[in-house]
């Protein structure tokens, strides 16, 4: 049961990344390319009747990892407490941003929330893509300093950064070298993925030259994607093991590889959907890829002290796994059929839906 409940919260934490991912991708574009009224307009209509139900993915991939694993929610949510302070008020300002701008008629009240959505749309990018660096690299459990623990031998605490930006520091933060650079390809993947929503789902005046700005993001994507695949060696010994103890699993990352090269194809795609189903599945792709390679754990230890937390050491009693997983079936088939009936209402271009005119 274990391996069923970490199989349910990584699919579930994709399917957000990948709907909540296309909302802040739009938003990254709104900031930098969005220059009159009527493309602002265009670029919040494409994400209206979306953004807020898919960020219910997060909050129920939280609950999922507070039911199965709840060793794992306890340890992350205190000592990652700063970042996720961070990233709850960045998700408020991004909904604000939206939601307070038709409240008054006036320029200066729109530049303000215009730069609220876009920049907290900016950082949750960023800050998840650090988040997904901390996981990688692991945490300091049980704050190890000269051999001696702090806390508990399950709990950290971790600052925003420590004076070397070192990833092999003794004591980490939650910045330094390695994680910004998750961050940064983070940050690219989702204005990718964003760009790619937009060319499908509006008409927007600079559609043309998103598919030109896609082909220099994803050559960035390349390069330091290369340079992680590198590094990830220094931060963590023979990363590749389990695909190499299972051959059959690198079709997952070569899943990445192929929707990653094919967005260099996007302005030669027949259909406008194709872009944004490549950026879907390179982001679950490369996801899947990362948990694969860290499989079984979840959070690893940075010490040599204590071990990690694995889906079988911080998983909840079989019993109650059992019973959750029928209470979870029948949620996720509702869920479904919400996710399909409202994609379906609102299928086709959404220049022209009005949203936000409270």
């Amino acid at each position: 049961m274990e391996l069923f409940w970490y199989i349910v919260l990584l699919s579930m934490l994709a399917i957000y990344v990948v709907l909540d991912g296309y909302d802040f991708g739009v938003g990254i574009i709104h900031l930098f390319f969005a220059k009159n009224e009527k493309d602002k307009k265009i670029l919040k209509n494409a994400i209206g009747p979306f953004w807020d139900a898919n960020e219910v993915w997060l909050i129920a991939s939280g609950g999922v990892l507070f039911f199965a694993f709840p060793l794992v929610y306890a340890s992350s949510f205190s000592g990652f407490y700063l970042p996720l302070i961070m990233i709850l008020w960045l998700l408020i300002f991004r909904a604000i941003g939206l939601e307070f701008r038709g409240q008054v008629k006036n320029v200066l009240w729109y530049k303000i929330w215009d730069t609220a959505f876009g920049v907290s749309s900016l950082l949750l990018a960023l800050f998840f893509g650090l988040a997904l660096g901390n996981v990688v690299r692991g945490v300091n459990l049980g704050g190890v300093i000269d051999g001696v623990a702090k806390y508990d031998e399950s709990y950290f605490f971790l600052p925003l950064w420590n004076s070397t930006l070192n990833p092999h520091a003794e004591s980490l933060g939650i910045i330094d070298w390695f994680t910004l650079l998750l961050g940064l390809i983070s940050l690219l993947i989702i204005t990718i993925h964003g760009a790619n929503w937009l060319i499908f789902k509006t008409n927007c005046s600079f559609k043309e030259n998103l598919k030109n700005y896609i082909l220099y993001w994803n050559s960035g994507v390349v390069f330091l994607t290369i340079i992680g695949i590198i590094t990830w060696h220094y931060v963590r010994e023979n990363p590749f093991d389990n695909f190499n103890k299972n051959p059959i699993l690198w079709i997952i990352p070569l899943i990445s590889l192929i929707s990653m090269l094919m967005l260099f194809r996007v302005k030669s795609f027949k259909k406008e959907s194709t872009g944004f189903i490549y950026s879907s599945l390179f982001i679950i792709a490369s996801f899947f890829s990362t948990a694969i390679a860290m499989f079984p754990e979840i959070l690893p230890s940075s010490n040599t002290i204590h071990e990690p937390l694995t889906i079988y050491n911080s998983a909840a009693p079989e019993y109650g796994l059992i019973i959750g997983s029928y209470w979870w079936i029948f949620g996720v088939i509702l869920v479904m059929i919400y996710v399909f009936v409202q994609y379906r209402i609102f299928k086709g271009k959404l220049d022209g839906i009005n949203y936000g005119e409270h």
